[in-house]
C-alpha cells in the first residue's frame, strides 16, 4: 500500500473557494444568490430574527405563575460524606455540618441522600431523608431524626 493510494480523509478536504469571479465555478454571486440582506457583505443575522415579522417571543403571552422563585432548595449530604467525616457514635445536625464545611449553606434545610454506604452508628438529625438513606442508617445501627 502506498501513501498516495490511501483514501482522502475529511480533515484534508480542500476548502470551497468562493468570491473569485465567474471562472471559479461558483458563479458571479459566490453562492449568495441575487439580492437581499443575506447577499450583502457583513451580514450577521441573529438566530431569532424573523425577517421583520413580529418574533415568536413577542407573540407568545407572558402570563402565568412559575414556582421557581419560591421552591424549597435543600443542602444535600450523602451517606458517603457521613462515613468519611464522622466517627462512630457521633451526632450529626445541620450546624455541625456547616461548622465543618461539609455544606456551605443550609438553604431551606438539609436532606440526606443514600449515595454510598455507611458502617458507623451515628445519629443523624436533618430536615429530610430519602427512604433508602433511612434504611441504610438504621441497618448500620444508627438513628434518624427529622427536625
Amino acid at each position: 500500500m502506498k501513501l498516495e493510494s490511501l483514501p482522502k480523509s475529511k480533515e484534508t478536504k480542500t476548502k470551497k473557494i468562493i468570491g473569485r469571479g465567474p471562472g471559479s465555478g461558483m458563479g458571479k454571486t459566490s453562492t449568495h444568490g441575487q439580492k437581499g440582506q443575506k447577499s450583502r457583505s457583513g451580514v450577521s443575522i441573529s438566530a431569532w430574527f424573523m425577517g421583520g415579522q413580529s418574533p415568536l417571543y413577542r407573540r407568545l403571552p407572558k402570563r402565568g405563575f412559575n414556582n421557581k422563585r419560591f421552591a424549597t432548595k435543600y443542602a444535600v449530604i450523602n451517606l458517603s460524606d457521613i462515613e468519611k467525616f464522622f466517627n462512630d457514635g457521633d451526632e450529626i445536625n445541620p450546624t455541625i455540618l456547616k461548622e465543618r464545611g461539609i455544606i456551605k449553606k443550609q438553604l431551606s434545610g438539609v436532606k440526606v441522600l443514600a449515595q454510598g454506604n455507611i458502617t458507623k452508628k451515628v445519629t443523624v438529625k436533618a430536615h429530610r431523608f430519602s427512604s433508602q438513606a433511612v434504611t441504610k442508617i438504621e441497618e448500620a445501627g444508627g438513628k434518624t431524626e427529622v427536625i
